[in-house]
């Protein structure tokens, strides 16, 4: 690995039941990491795993330096995400799916997009760059999906709200994790909503992405939490929109408190 200074980044892989595929994937985004010009460490979080998917974490935090284990009892993509978001001293982190769909390629560009100022970056399945693989049902459930977002919450920042393949500024971002509710899939969605509402800079990566066969997405599960996630966020935005029309109108400001 090339010389480097300075704070690692993190590279955070939420894990549930992946004992199969985990020590895989750490040894390619380790190789995939050996001539970048930043230091970084692996965090895998383990999130209440019934199989080896600890015991396989916590070997490989012992056998390299540069990878570490978490453990979380409950499960959910965004309760890992938040514990290690709140607590990292990095200046920067990113996170992954533990089948790597995302060609590893993009781990560099998405840092140099945080150097250059950015808050989030997100990988964005729907970019006209981007090269994906992925059956026809879930293109389209991905393409309505995010149409929702917009028509329902009025978006324009982000596109592919549930990639999970994303970067931020942990200075920036940090404050808007205990306004995040969710703590599973819909995390994602909450956080890039209220990043936007917040003013911060997002920016929308192309990427490759190979749909992994083996997902443990409950398709139907997933669908119907992230519907009522927006309808509470809906709900959430149209509450403050009203609160700031008001103050407006009364002459007060939005920020006296």
């Amino acid at each position: 690995m090339k010389p480097t200074s300075g704070i690692p980044v993190d590279l955070v892989i939420p894990v549930y039941n992946e004992a199969h595929v985990l020590e895989g994937s750490v040894c390619r985004l380790a190789a995939a990491m050996a001539d970048v010009d930043f230091q970084w460490r692996i965090v895998v979080v383990n999130n209440g795993s019934t199989d080896e998917t600890l015991c396989v974490a916590r070997r490989l935090a012992e056998r390299f330096d540069h990878v570490e284990c978490l453990h979380l009892d409950l499960k959910g993509r965004g309760r890992a995400l938040r514990k290690t978001w709140s607590e990292t001293d990095a200046e920067f982190s990113l996170y992954m799916d533990a089948d790597l769909s995302t060609e590893l390629a993009a781990v560099p560009r998405v840092v140099e997009r945080l150097r250059q100022g950015a808050d989030l970056v997100t990988g964005s399945r729907l970019h006209a760059d981007s090269h994906i693989t992925r059956c026809f049902q879930r293109e389209v459930l991905s393409r309505n999906y995010n149409r929702l977002i917009r028509w329902m919450l009025r978006t324009r920042s982000f596109d592919d709200a549930q990639c999970g393949f994303k970067g931020v500024r942990i200075e920036t971002v940090r404050p808007l994790l205990p306004l995040v509710r969710d703590q599973e899939w819909f995390f994602d969605t909450e956080l890039l909503v209220l990043a936007e509402y917040a003013g911060l800079s997002i920016h929308n990566l192309p990427i490759t992405w190979v749909e992994d066969p083996d997902s443990r997405v409950n398709i139907p599960k997933t669908i119907w939490q992230d519907l009522r996630g927006l309808t509470r966020l809906r709900r959430t935005v149209l509450r403050r929109s009203g609160l700031a029309l008001t103050e407006q109108r009364d002459g007060i400001s939005p920020n006296t408190s």
